[in-house]
């Protein structure tokens, strides 16, 4: 059975539309929007705070005395979260300082200068930040 130069040509086309079809739709499937589940507006210390205490205060009705106290285990809480903050950043610091010591001992005296140049860079960098 021969078929005609017109339907082989028409099969081409179907095929070919349907290719362009398959592909527009996986483009929009693949290349879609992300969803983030951040929110856009950051909320202030003193807000976040006013927003804690008052769902405390409403979900599990609390007394004033129970607000009272809620409010210095608060404060507790967050100075040692501060206190553990300071003695981490004070450690990293320290193996900060103790890495660039066993490197430059490790140089030559050649090796030293350029060093101290990418050293100096890498500084800059860490506060451009």
């Amino acid at each position: 059975m021969k078929r005609s130069n017109l339907t082989i040509a028409l099969y081409l086309l179907l095929i070919f539309a349907s290719g362009i079809l398959v592909g527009a739709f996986g483009f929009r499937l693949y290349s879609g929007t992300p969803v983030s589940a951040k929110t856009s507006t950051k909320v202030s210390p003193e807000e976040w705070r006013r927003q804690y205490f008052s769902e405390m205060q409403s979900r599990l009705n609390l007394t004033p005395e129970q607000m009272e106290k809620l409010n210095v285990i608060f404060d507790d809480t967050f100075a040692r979260f501060r206190q553990a903050h300071e003695a981490l950043d004070e450690s990293l610091k320290q193996n900060k300082a103790h890495h660039v010591a066993a490197v430059r001992a490790m140089l030559t005296p050649e090796q030293r200068p350029e060093y101290e140049k990418l050293h100096a860079e890498r500084e800059q960098r860490e506060k451009a930040k």
